[in-house]
């Protein structure tokens, strides 16, 4: 959003090492766990767009099964409490940002059957608000193959139902590949040992015999990358580097931060384990500036036409 021209005016994050990172590249500390009430207290009563991710493995809509039979509808509050999802709900509904932009894993489409994105889309609706969505993959702009569902809304009541906008995405031309991220001279701590490199392949000869996908991933250096996740930091599996007359090798954090998109003035002041654990949970820096403009550009043709008197009032 920054790149874009925006400002933050509030940011929340429990985790100290992530604390850290981002205080090291944006001076300051985000407050603390977002879903206490003395946390959200620190929210500015008026800004233009709330950004956010949540983990869906906590829902579940047996909670409501009881009024579904009666034929009663539930709120956002009686669907999603107990989740950091209602934490984001909360806040739209008491500060009602013009728009938000919230990001997730593919799977939350699939999660227990569709019913979860089913409970998060009508919460939203529920707060009136337009909610567009997608899933785009990352290695339209870094070499990594990264599928993540996008969430973007806007306020009905300030804008109505007639919402101009589009994932209007701009590829990375030419597409990224590996060798456009690698280090020349990585340091040997990041090549595997003997004992680790002899346990992965014997890991996925015995997956491979018995039929499954399980097992370490060699990363093309003319293609893109598997997804890089906040375990990587564990044995590298997923994304290794062949090295000619060694073993394979895992990639070094700098080269996970460029896996990402971010740029190599961005600044790693945490352990190898804590970047590697913050670069997989993180977004892919250039699709979500891409968002960001879309969002932006919607706005701006919304207030326009508000202006204008062509649209609701707030």
């Amino acid at each position: 959003m920054q790149r874009i021209g925006g400002k933050c005016v509030f940011s929340s994050e429990w985790n100290e090492a992530a604390k850290k990172t981002y205080f090291a590249n944006f001076g300051e500390v985000p407050f603390g766990d977002i879903t206490k009430d003395e946390t959200k207290a620190f929210i500015p009563p008026k800004f233009d767009v709330l950004c956010a991710g949540f983990p869906c493995q906590p829902f579940s809509i047996a909670g409501v099964s009881k009024k579904n039979s009666l034929g009663r509808a539930t709120g956002f509050e009686d669907k999603t409490q107990g989740t950091l999802f209602f934490d984001v709900c909360s806040i739209l509904k008491s500060r009602r940002p013009k728009a938000f932009l919230l990001e997730n894993v593919k799977n939350l489409c699939s999660h227990d059957k569709g019913r979860t994105f089913q409970v998060i889309r009508e919460s939203l609706e529920e707060l009136d608000y337009e909610v567009f969505y997608k899933v785009i993959d990352g290695q339209h702009y870094v070499p990594q193959h990264r599928e993540r569902i996008l969430i973007v809304g806007f306020d009905r009541k300030r804008f109505g139902r007639d919402v101009p906008f589009s994932f209007d995405i701009s590829p990375a031309i030419p597409k990224p590949t590996i060798a456009g991220i690698l280090e020349p001279k990585p340091e040997a701590k990041y090549t595997l040992t003997d004992k680790l490199w002899n346990y992965l392949r014997a890991y996925a000869e015995k997956h491979r015999a018995a039929g499954n996908g399980f097992g370490y991933g060699i990363a093309p250096k003319d293609g893109v990358s598997r997804t890089l996740s906040a375990r990587y930091y564990k044995d590298g599996s997923e994304i290794l580097i062949e090295q000619p007359g060694k073993n394979p090798r895992r990639l070094t954090p700098r080269e996970c931060a460029r896996l990402m998109g971010y740029p190599d003035e961005f600044q790693i002041v945490v352990s190898d384990t804590r970047a590697y654990q913050q670069f997989g949970n993180s977004v892919v820096m250039p699709l979500m500036a891409d968002i960001a403009k879309d969002i932006v550009e919607t706005l701006s043709k919304l207030e326009e036409r508000r202006f204008q008197g062509k649209g609701p009032l707030p």
